[in-house]
C-alpha cells in the first residue's frame, strides 16, 4: 500500500510533453507509478486531484536565502509557490568559506540582501558546515555555489588588483574545496566589490577547476546596462576557454540603452550554443531590478570595505569623484550609465528611524531635503551605514517577454526576503509565469512553462532523480488550480502569497496543504559528486 494516491490529476511532467490524466503513488518519499485510474492498490491517504495539474516541485535557480532558511527555516514564501528547492551562494557574495575577518565583512555588506539577526550563532566556516547546518532542518531542498567574492576576500581581501600566483592558488585551493564539499558550482559578482576587481584571466582559472568537478559558472556579470553585451561575450568567451558550463543568472537588458535589444543577447546564446558551448540561463518576470543602494558606487569607491567606503563619503573630494561618475560618466556600479534617480526607490532601511522613507524615491528624498539627488544618495548610504535595498525601474515588457521564449531559459526570483517593502518577485515569480505570462498572456504554454521551472533546472543542477514526474523520481510534487494560479504579491504589499498553489511536497512529506503551510522540514542539501547532485 502507497503512503499517498493523487488521483485523477493532469500530470505535466516537467518534460515538456502534452500533459496526460493519471493518478500517481508516492511511497517512502519516491514517486511510485504514474499510470491510469485504479492502476495501484490503494494508499493510506487519497487526494481527489480533479481538474488540478500535478508537477514536479519548482527549482528557483536564484535566490538570497541564504541566512533567512536559517531563521525561517518554514521558507512560506517560496513553498507557497510550489518551490522545492532553491540554489542558493549567487552573485559571488555568500556566508562560505569564510574565516573570523571576512565573516563580519560580509555580514555588514548582505545585511540588505539577508539582514543581520541578532544573537544568530554563525557555527560554520567552510562550504561542507555551512550546508550541514543547512540540513538541521528547512522546508525546502537547497543547492550552493561557491561564491568568487567570498573567496577573494579569503585570498586577498578589498583589494582593487590581479592576484599574486600565491594568492590564485590559493583562490583555486578554495573553489575546489567548497566543490568537494557538495556545492555544485561557482557564482560570481562583477558589479559587487570584490568580485567587480576581478579580470577575465582570474575569473578562467577558477572556471577550469570547475569545469574539472562537473560544475558550472553562474555570473552576475558586470553590467547589464551600457557594457550588457559586452559582460555577456566576456562570459561565453570565459566558458570557451575553460570548458566550464555557463549558466547566465537574472539574463536582462535593462536600462533605456538596452530597450527592445534582448535579441541580440540571445543571438549571442544561440551562437554559443551552435559552437557547442554548454550555456543556460534564467530570469524573473518583472520589470523593476532590486539590490542595494550602495551598489551604485562605482567600484573604486567600495575598495577596502564597508569602513574605507564609508570614510570616503565623509571626504569631500571623494563625493565629488564619486558625483562625477553618477551625474557625468556613468559608474560601473550603476551598469555603465548615468544614474536616473526618478528610477531608484527605497524599499529597505536598516536604520528604523530612516523607514519614512520606504517607497521614496531617491528624488523624492532629495526634493523634499532639498538638495541633489546625488547628496540625497550620499547622505543616506552614510546614515544607514550602506544597508539600504532599492528597487530600480529600469526593466522593458519586450525583452522581459523574448528572454523568457528562449528555449535555454529557465526562472529565477532573485528575491530578497528582508526589508520594508521588498521586491515581490521573492513571493510571485513562479505563479507569475504560470499564471499572467502563460494563462492570461499566453506567451508560454503551461507545459513549456512547468518544464522551464523543473525539467531544465534539474538537468542544469546534474539533480538526482529529481525535476520530473516519473517512477523512482524523489516525491518533490506541487498540485495547483491552473485556472487561478497567480501571483499576489504587489509592490505595495510584497509578501502576499501566490493563489492557486493547493499542495507541495518535499521529498514525500506536504510542506503545503490545502494552501496552507504545514511547519513540516523535510529538506535536504543537494550535494554535486562524481555522478550527480543528491542528498547527502
Amino acid at each position: 500500500m502507497a503512503d499517498l494516491v493523487i488521483r485523477g490529476a493532469v500530470v505535466v511532467d516537467g518534460t515538456g510533453a502534452p500533459r496526460r490524466r493519471a493518478d500517481v503513488t508516492v511511497t517512502d518519499g519516491l514517486i511510485d507509478t504514474v499510470g491510469g485510474p485504479g492502476e495501484h492498490l490503494g494508499a493510506r491517504r487519497t487526494i481527489d486531484a480533479d481538474g488540478l495539474v500535478l508537477a514536479p516541485g519548482f527549482i528557483d535557480m536564484h535566490t538570497h536565502s541564504d541566512l533567512r532558511l536559517l531563521v525561517e527555516p518554514a521558507h512560506p514564501s517560496r513553498i507557497t509557490q510550489g518551490v522545492t528547492c532553491e540554489v542558493l551562494g549567487q552573485d559571488g557574495l555568500s556566508y562560505a568559506p569564510v574565516d573570523d575577518t571576512t565573516l563580519p565583512a560580509l555580514r555588514r555588506q548582505l545585511a540588505g540582501w539577508n539582514g543581520d539577526p541578532d544573537g544568530f550563532e554563525w557555527t560554520w566556516r567552510t562550504v561542507g558546515e555551512y550546508l550541514d547546518r543547512l540540513d538541521t532542518g528547512t522546508a525546502v531542498n537547497t543547492c550552493y555555489l561557491v561564491p568568487h567574492g567570498s573567496v577573494r576576500m579569503l585570498a586577498m581581501g578589498w583589494d582593487d588588483r590581479p592576484p599574486t600566483e600565491a594568492e590564485l592558488d590559493r583562490m583555486r585551493t578554495l573553489v575546489a574545496q567548497g566543490l568537494a564539499e557538495g556545492a555544485v558550482g561557482l557564482s560570481s559578482g562583477l558589479s559587487y566589490p570584490p568580485g567587480m576587481y576581478a579580470g577575465t584571466a582570474e575569473l578562467a582559472a577558477l572556471c577550469a577547476v570547475v569545469a574539472a568537478a562537473g560544475g558550472f559558472h553562474a555570473p552576475h556579470q558586470r553590467s547589464y546596462g551600457a557594457g550588457a553585451l559586452e559582460g555577456y561575450a566576456e562570459m561565453i568567451a570565459i566558458s570557451r576557454a575553460s570548458g566550464c558550463p555557463l549558466h547566465l543568472t537574472h539574463a536582462t537588458m535593462n536600462f533605456e540603452v538596452n530597450r527592445g535589444r534582448a535579441g541580440e543577447l540571445l543571438a549571442l546564446v544561440d551562437a554559443a550554443l551552435a559552437e557547442g558551448l554548454d550555456v543556460t540561463l534564467d530570469s524573473y518576470p518583472y520589470l523593476p531590478g532590486s539590490t542595494t543602494l550602495a551598489a551604485l558606487l562605482p567600484g573604486w569607491a567600495a575598495a577596502g570595505g564597508p569602513d574605507a567606503t564609508l570614510a570616503r563619503l565623509g571626504d569631500p573630494a571623494a563625493r565629488e569623484r564619486i558625483r562625477t561618475a553618477l551625474e557625468e560618466t556613468g559608474s560601473d556600479g550603476c551598469h555603465g550609465v548615468t544614474a536616473d534617480w526618478h528610477t531608484v526607490q527605497v524599499s529597505g532601511v536598516g536604520d528604523p528611524a530612516l523607514a519614512a522613507l520606504v517607497g521614496r524615491t531617491v528624488a523624492e528624498v532629495a526634493a523634499a531635503d532639498g538638495t541633489t539627488g546625488t547628496e540625497a544618495f550620499l547622505d543616506l548610504l552614510r546614515r544607514d551605514r550602506l544597508a539600504t535595498t532599492i528597487l530600480q525601474h529600469v526593466g522593458d515588457e519586450a525583452n522581459v517577454r523574448a528572454v523568457m521564449r528562449h528555449p535555454a531559459h529557465t526562472v529565477g526570483s532573485d528575491g530578497l526576503l528582508v526589508g520594508d517593502r521588498p521586491h515581490p518577485r521573492a513571493w510571485g515569480t513562479f505563479a507569475r509565469y504560470l499564471g499572467h505570462y502563460g494563462r492570461d498572456e499566453g506567451v508560454l504554454t503551461l507545459e513549456e512553462a512547468i518544464a522551464r521551472m523543473t525539467g531544465r533546472p534539474a538537468r542544469r543542477l546534474r539533480l538526482h532523480r529529481r525535476g520530473v514526474v516519473r517512477p523512482g523520481h524523489h516525491a518533490d510534487l506541487v498540485l495547483l488550480d491552473p485556472a487561478t494560479v497567480r501571483d499576489t504579491a504587489t509592490f505595495d504589499h510584497p509578501r502576499r502569497p501566490a493563489a492557486g498553489i493547493a499542495h507541495v511536497w518535499v521529498n514525500g512529506t506536504a510542506v503545503l496543504a490545502d494552501g496552507r503551510p504545514t511547519g513540516a522540514l523535510p529538506g535536504r542539501t543537494l550535494r554535486r559528486t562524481a555522478d550527480g547532485t543528491r542528498a547527502r
